[in-house]
């Protein structure tokens, strides 16, 4: 079966999908976007997904271009017609179509494309091995918040994961804090048993896998502290992981050249994987 992607109102074959070539988003990354995760045929957390992307477009000052509802039939209707049931929906609006010139248009109509995908499950081997990180220098802009398209910092440290053959690639300060991940948030488990994650600031994206972990975290009764930590302190963690709508939480037992406690997913982050997947399970 081809794949359907919806490109302004229309649903169209995937391989004649396509956007002007004066579309905002093609020439400046001026847009946002959404990933969703999709469970048994159901959206994963989707109104936190759409409150994010909303926030995202008025941060940018990009009109909403529909209303909520009418918004989540078309995102529906993606997904019947591509009948996925496990895999992801991607979301994109941009600024529009315009002559270029760097200043906001004066008439702008806001651009909305999405797409949906079937995914495969994590090879078994990620939650019994756990999987590598490598580090990266801190380069992004200060408002890591607002889900740009303009990810090119993060393509790159993507690209330096691969080549290292590793799973992700962590953002690291000049003075040593992690930040985040290329396309997840980062946490560790410290020596007493709490779990630490950045608190939410301009500097990450607030995700919402990392927010509904958090909330599980505490529902188990685990303790969660919200505050900047080092990429010192993460070698020497018990647990690390990282946390994504498509990475769920995965377990970093490598971090450069440095293991991680055992070199083994631990207790609490294999726990809280299984938690997350079963919430998942009954979205």
């Amino acid at each position: 079966m081809s794949r359907i992607a919806y490109v302004n109102g229309r649903y169209v074959p995937h391989r004649e999908a396509k956007v002007h070539v004066e579309d905002r988003g093609y020439q400046f990354s001026d847009g946002i976007y959404e990933v969703v995760a999709l469970a048994n045929g159901r959206f994963v957390d989707l109104e936190p997904h759409l409150d994010r992307l909303e926030r995202s477009l008025r941060e940018l000052r990009i009109a909403m271009p529909t209303t909520r509802a009418a918004l989540v039939l078309a995102m529906e209707e993606v997904v019947g017609r591509n009948r996925v049931r496990d895999g992801i929906i991607y979301v994109q609006m941009t600024r529009g179509v315009a002559p270029r010139d760097h200043a906001f248009p004066a008439r702008a109509r806001t651009q909305v494309v999405m797409t949906a995908k079937s995914t495969k499950p994590h090879p078994a081997k990620y939650e019994e091995d756990g999987v590598k990180a490598v580090t990266v220098p801190e380069i992004r802009w200060h408002r890591c918040d607002i889900k740009s398209v303009s990810l090119l910092p993060n393509v790159l440290a993507k690209q330096a994961a691969r080549e290292g053959g590793a799973y992700e690639a962590i953002f690291v300060t000049p003075d040593g804090v992690v930040t985040e991940g290329s396309s997840s948030n980062a946490w560790i488990v410290t020596r007493d048993g709490k779990l630490v994650t950045r608190a939410l600031s301009n500097e990450i994206l607030g995700g919402i896998t990392r927010q509904t972990l958090m909330d599980i975290a505490r529902e188990e009764g685990v303790e969660v502290e919200e505050r900047p930590f080092t990429l010192a302190e993460a070698r020497q963690a018990r647990e690390a992981f990282v946390t994504s709508t498509t990475s769920y939480a995965m377990p970093v037992t490598q971090i450069d050249d440095a293991v991680i406690a055992n070199g083994k997913p631990g207790t609490i982050s294999r726990r809280l994987r299984q938690s997350y997947i079963a919430y998942m399970a009954r979205a």
